[in-house]
């Protein structure tokens, strides 16, 4: 779980502190935040959170821990005025907008369109959200598109969808776009005979995280199995962010976060991914025009969150100076 503090001056962001803690070791959220502020708490006047789960009507069951929020209990419970719960995609579609150049890594330059952006975001799991341009400003809008059916797209990857159906009943994005999606594919890969996996690398899988250890091989150049379920995992990320680029109409750009795309850079600026990403048949021209760039720095989302809450304050400010 991470933590921080920003104050909103002129217009900016200004980072106070950041913490980080294992979110095994806390009962809830409330007690990693308590942690966080300690005895000698600032006035905070607005306070979002953004959370690995849909959230719906001010409370969200976070997907994977067992921890029910609730923002009307924290607002009580710590006694900040304004506080609001969103999904972790929306805090990094915000944080989208607080990014310099020297913050993204650009695979495809597209034209320079002010509009709708998507964002995606592989990890432990899947995100996607998006901004919508209202005329005067970028809105976030929350997701839950990792976890829609995943689409192949040639022989191959029909047999991967064989393969998830027998192995998970459902087979979502989110079953291959994660950490556990690049093992997933890799022992798709291996159980299907593509390839043989050599002693060594046997054991590197049993002794460290093996999603870690079959892409730093095929960054590497070897053995084949890992550079073919690495090859395949860019692939269906960039045909899956060309579909949300799709259906965001994302003019604005098409952002790719989370902690695999930085990891694995090499990979993504081979073509592989851009190639999935514009095979959109009668909409190829219209991928070509999207911008395409990975996020690099990682406080994105909380960055994005602070955002939101700068937000919040303010219109609360303006509603009540309306109201006087």
């Amino acid at each position: 779980m991470n933590l921080a503090l920003f104050a909103w001056e002129n217009g900016r962001l200004e980072s106070l502190r950041m913490q980080s803690y294992p979110s095994h070791e806390l009962d809830d959220l409330l007690t990693g935040i308590r942690r966080f502020l300690g005895q000698e708490r600032p006035g905070i006047e607005a306070a979002v959170f953004g959370l690995a789960g849909p959230v719906r009507q001010g409370r969200a069951q976070i997907t994977n821990l067992p921890w029910l929020v609730d923002a009307e209990h924290l607002r009580a419970a710590l006694g900040i005025p304004r506080v609001r719960l969103i999904n972790d995609l929306e805090a990094t579609a915000y944080g989208v907008l607080t990014l310099a150049p020297a913050d993204v890594l650009e695979l495809n330059a597209g034209e320079n369109v002010r509009g709708n952006v998507a964002v995606i975001a592989a990890g432990t799991g899947v995100g996607e959200g998006g901004l919508f341009w209202d005329g005067v400003q970028h809105q976030a809008s929350p997701s839950e598109g990792g976890h829609a059916d995943f689409a192949p797209r040639n022989e191959l990857e029909w047999e991967l969808l064989a393969f998830l159906w027998k192995r998970y009943g459902h087979a979502s994005y989110e079953r291959l776009l994660s950490g556990p999606g690049v093992v997933t594919i890799y022992e798709f890969l291996r159980e299907s005979g593509r390839a043989d996996e050599p002693p060594w690398l046997t054991a590197r899988l049993r002794q460290h995280d093996p999603a870690a250890v079959i892409s730093q091989a095929a960054l590497q150049g070897a053995p084949p199995l890992c550079v073919q379920a690495l090859a395949m995992f860019t692939a269906i990320y960039g045909a899956e962010a060309g579909n949300l680029g799709l259906k965001f109409m994302a003019t604005g750009g098409v952002y790719v976060a989370g902690g695999i795309a930085p990891k694995i850079r090499a990979k993504l600026t081979d073509g592989t991914f851009m190639a999935a990403f514009r095979d959109k048949g009668r909409m190829t021209a219209l991928m070509d025009a999207m911008p395409v760039r990975v996020v690099l720095r990682e406080t994105t989302a909380l960055q994005g969150a602070a955002l939101c809450a700068a937000r919040l304050a303010e219109k609360e400010e303006s509603d009540d100076g309306e109201g006087a």
